[in-house]
C-alpha cells in the first residue's frame, strides 16, 4: 500500500519518532556525500483512500442528497521505544465528522485498523479498533481521538553485521570505491529493504467505501 505521506522511511532521520532512543541507529556519515539513518522504528502513516470514511442513508444512493456521516482521520503522531526484543510503536490520531442530519444527540461508532507491514508487502499483523464519537443535539460537528499500536522483533529490524560493515565502510578520497554509494548496491537495498517496517493506520472500510474514496 502506497502511503499519503511516508514519513520516517528507511534512510530518514527518526523527528516524527521523538521517542526513539539513538541506542541502535545507524549513522552513515563517511565524508563521501552519505549521510543518512537507519532507525530500527517502524515508519508510521497513513495509507492512501483510508483516511476518509464517508455513509450514507441508503448503502445504494451515493450522492449528496443521501449523505449522513464524513469523517476524516487527522493528526497523526507516533512514539516508539526500541529498548527492548519487541520494539513497540504507539500513534496517536484524531478524528473529525460532520453529519448532515443534527436532530438528536447521536453516537457513531467507526472502526479503523492498525497494521504493520515489512518489507512493504508482507503484513507482520492487524489488528481493528473503533473510535467513537457523539453528538449533541443540533451539533453538526464532533471529534474524537484514536490510539494504535505494533510490535517488531528487534532482530528483524536489525541489519546483519556484514551489511552494516559494507554500508559503513570508510572509503578515502580519491579511492575508487569512494565515489560508489554503497546504499546502492543491490545487496545493501534488499537487506535494508527486509528490515524496514511500516505501521499504517486508516479507517476500516468496506469495499463500497473503498470505491467511494477512489473514485470521488
Amino acid at each position: 500500500m502506497k502511503l499519503r505521506v511516508r514519513a520516517l522511511l528507511a534512510l530518514t532521520a527518526v523527528a516524527a519518532l521523538p521517542a526513539c532512543s539513538n541506542e541502535g541507529e545507524l549513522v552513515i556519515d563517511q565524508g563521501v556525500g552519505i549521510a543518512s539513518v537507519l532507525t530500527l522504528c517502524p515508519s508510521v502513516g497513513i495509507p492512501d483512500y483510508t483516511g476518509d470514511v464517508t455513509t450514507f442513508r441508503d448503502p445504494a444512493d451515493t450522492t449528496v442528497a443521501s449523505l449522513d456521516v464524513s469523517a476524516s482521520m487527522t493528526n497523526l503522531r507516533a512514539t516508539c521505544n526500541d529498548t527492548a526484543d519487541k520494539i513497540y510503536s504507539e500513534a496517536t490520531f484524531t478524528v473529525n465528522a460532520r453529519r448532515s442530519d443534527t436532530r438528536g444527540a447521536r453516537t457513531v461508532e467507526l472502526p479503523y485498523f492498525v497494521t504493520v507491514v515489512r518489507g512493504g508487502t508482507a503484513v507482520v499483523s492487524k489488528r481493528i479498533g473503533t473510535v467513537t464519537l457523539a453528538f449533541a443535539d443540533g451539533q453538526e460537528r464532533a471529534a474524537a481521538t484514536g490510539k494504535a499500536g505494533g510490535y517488531v522483533n528487534r532482530a528483524d529490524a536489525a541489519l546483519p553485521e556484514d551489511i552494516r560493515q559494507k554500508i559503513t565502510k570508510r572509503r578515502r578520497a580519491g579511492d575508487e570505491e569512494a565515489a560508489l554509494d554503497p546504499l546502492a548496491d543491490p545487496e545493501v537495498k534488499a537487506a535494508i529493504a527486509r528490515t524496514r517496517f511500516e505501521m499504517l493506520v486508516g479507517f476500516q472500510l468496506t469495499e463500497a467505501q473503498l470505491k467511494y474514496n477512489v473514485t470521488r
